[in-house]
């Protein structure tokens, strides 16, 4: 790419700006006109567990949000000697679901429940029987529902409910918007409408009007944008609470927010029907794009919707690679203590790699990664557990394999039901985040356990805030007539090279085999979260 071209595009404003607020990290890609990433910047931060919640105070939001746009900021300084100012169009994209319920005077009520947590099994059950539609519990709906029954204190305090997403974007410009994606991880969606599903909000209503709560759920909920509308404009104070230099102009347009499960089907390509993607990192979860809806409601399977209005089934496990990183750092400390002091970005592809040597099933060795709750397996609490025979085969390589093979468990137990059950169809899987970092290895455990072709992109490592970069840039770049899918099929991923790796016979059937060994054991699990707390 030409220096002066990306300059020149820079401080014409001839640009998209992607944000994602993930669950380790806030990542910002700044895009050129030719939909390519020229600049990022991030931040890292963690969740923190606090009476009983997963969550992240607001000064972790804005401060993280900062710092992440300051080395953004400091990136296009440095590569190609220019402020940045202006931008064409920004989108915000944070972690799906959770609960962030505001007052009047737009005080946040309760501390932000964020998707991690299971707490809300109740009135999960209760909406599921009542909408005849799966309510998973991390969604919005869950927890606010929840919160009636547990009569808390706040519920007759709400004016407004949102997400990670939809908070940030309102902050951005003043509008209380969803993109529709996002949206639907709140409430279920009429297809027919695009927008909230009327009948589901009349039958939520109707299980409070004994408690005389003031106020109806169509009246706290965000709107639902399509995508490529414009959703506002950064205000002078969002343009302070982004960059508090002042080096940013107000006036720039913003996307509808979305989730990160929907950004992670824009960075992949994944938004036509039998096309489907991976995500994973500190949860794993894959998406489907489905050519007829699902026979019946399965509570292993949310049932979302993609930024074209297309039903996606979508399986979400809690845990994945948490306790692999855990066990990393155990290396890396144990590094130091030698004198060696590896680096841990250099201990990762290391011990990955490992687990390709190991035995095809792992050597009878058992692990289970669940750092919080799993909600697939109605477990409320999380212990990471190792467990081998005497007689397993306690080798490097199966200790690593085991773990790899254990960060998929859940999502498979899941996926048995999408694949075997209902027959869903997918071409060919595309996978993203940490899993996929150490080339061949993260795909090659991926197919063993899905049992189909896993391809990752040369641009995966862009990850969320890219596929966000991307919904901007559409608001900024398309032509009047072109759908989201002909954008990205003709003008982002045209020319894309990607890596496939075909399911290993051998694998498979070791993946299998580890898999009935996990089954069985769950029972341990679950007496470990009974006597160990």
């Amino acid at each position: 790419m030409n220096k002066e071209k990306i300059k020149k595009s820079i401080i014409d404003g001839k640009t998209a700006l992607g944000i994602e607020f993930g669950t380790t990290r806030i990542k910002a890609v700044l895009v050129n006109e030719e939909l390519l990433p020229i600049a990022s910047g991030s931040h890292g931060w963690e969740n923190r567990y606090e009476n009983g919640v997963w969550t992240y105070s607001l000064e972790d939001i804005w401060a993280g949000l900062q710092d992440c746009y300051k080395n953004l900021f400091q990136d296009v300084l440095n590569k190609y000697d220019c402020h940045l100012r202006t931008i064409g169009t920004i989108g915000i994209s944070a972690m799906m679901h959770g609960y962030m319920p505001f007052d009047v005077e737009d005080n946040l009520l309760v501390p932000f429940r964020t998707w991690r947590n299971i707490m809300t099994e109740e009135a999960s059950n209760i909406l599921t029987e009542l909408f005849n539609f799966n309510i998973p519990q991390r969604w919005t709906i869950a927890h606010l529902y929840q919160s009636i029954l547990n009569d808390e204190p706040h519920i007759r305090d709400i004016n407004y409910l949102t997400t990670l997403a939809g908070y940030v974007h309102w902050k951005l410009t003043g509008e209380k918007e969803l993109g529709i994606g996002e949206a639907s991880g709140i409430l279920p969606i009429d297809v027919n409408t695009n927008n909230y599903d009327e009948a589901l909000m009349e039958l939520f209503n109707s299980k409070f009007l004994d408690k005389k709560i003031p106020w109806r759920v169509q009246s706290i909920l965000p709107s639902v944008i399509q995508v490529g509308e414009k959703a506002g404009t950064l205000s002078i104070e969002g343009a302070k609470l982004l960059d508090p230099t002042g080096h940013l102009h107000p006036g720039i347009p913003l996307c509808p927010p979305e989730g990160d499960a929907i950004t992670g089907m824009i960075a992949t390509n994944s938004v036509s029907e039998r096309s489907g993607n991976v995500s994973a990192g500190t949860s794993v979860f894959l998406m489907a794009v489905l050519e007829k809806p699902l026979s019946k409601p399965y509570t292993e399977i949310d049932v979302l919707t993609s930024p074209n209005g297309k039903p996606v089934a979508m399986i979400h496990s809690n845990n994945c690679t948490s306790d692999i990183n855990a066990w990393v750092n155990l290396f890396h400390e144990f590094s130091k203590l030698l004198g060696i002091n590896v680096n841990v970005n250099t201990l990762f592809p290391l011990l990955y790699e490992q687990a390709l040597k190991g035995d095809s099933d792992a050597g009878g060795l058992l692990a289970y990664n669940y750092v919080s709750g799993e909600h697939l397996l109605h477990l409320e609490e999380g212990r990471p557990l190792f467990v081998r025979l005497p007689g397993s085969s306690f080798t490097l390589a199966n200790f690593m394999r085991a773990n790899l093979f254990s960060a998929l468990g859940a999502l498979t137990i899941g996926l048995d039901i999408l694949f075997e059950v209902e027959k869903v169809k997918i071409d060919r899987i595309f996978g993203h985040g940490g899993f996929f970092k150490t080339k061949g290895v993260g795909q090659r455990i991926m197919a063993a356990a899905l049992n189909v072709p896993v391809s990752v992109m040369e641009t995966a490592g862009e990850g969320g805030a890219w596929g966000m970069a991307l919904l901007a840039a559409y608001l900024k770049f398309r032509s009047n007539a072109e759908t989201i899918d002909s954008f990205l099929n003709l003008r982002v991923f045209s020319g894309e090279k990607s890596i496939t790796v075909e399911p290993d016979p051998l694998d498979v059937a070791g993946f299998e085999e580890f898999m009935v060994r996990y089954k069985a054991g769950l029972a341990v699990e679950r007496k470990a979260v009974e006597v160990l707390g």
